[in-house]
């Protein structure tokens, strides 16, 4: 069932059936520039453009390169230059939520942890041994 919400850019009314974040005058809107912005790229001279020279070129928010890339719909393949930012450090990446830095960083953290966590087991372990100080033969 559809929910009414508030369109994020133009503030009307819209049924919300959990495709569109937008309303459909602004995902109309959003289509024309995503073909602009395509239409861009797909110059031979254009393909490894930044996000920087995308904005600047077809007037593309940063916020909706990064959307498009995050479902797809930018191949980051056949434009290496484009990425979102890691939600961790801010940098540029083509998979997941994370960079390969901050992935390997927090593998790093998880190891260490879980070291940690089997010799404090250890221990207790240890401790808990019976020791017999008299002991009968």
């Amino acid at each position: 069932m559809a929910e009414v919400r508030n369109c994020p850019k133009c503030n009307e009314f819209f049924n919300y059936t959990g495709v569109r974040e937008v309303c459909h005058k602004c995902a109309q809107s959003e289509e024309e520039l995503y073909q602009i912005v395509y239409r861009f790229l797909r110059k031979r001279e254009n393909r490894a453009a930044t996000v920087e020279r995308i904005v600047e070129a077809t007037g593309a928010e940063e916020a909706l390169l990064y959307k498009w890339v995050r479902k797809g719909r930018l191949q980051t393949a056949m434009f290496p230059n484009l990425g979102y930012p890691c939600d961790n450090c801010g940098h540029l990446t083509t998979t997941g939520k994370l960079c390969t830095k901050c992935q390997d960083e927090l593998k790093a953290d998880l190891r260490t942890f879980e070291a940690a966590k089997e010799f404090r087991e250890n221990v207790v372990q240890h401790d808990r041994a019976t020791y017999h100080s008299e002991r009968k033969r």
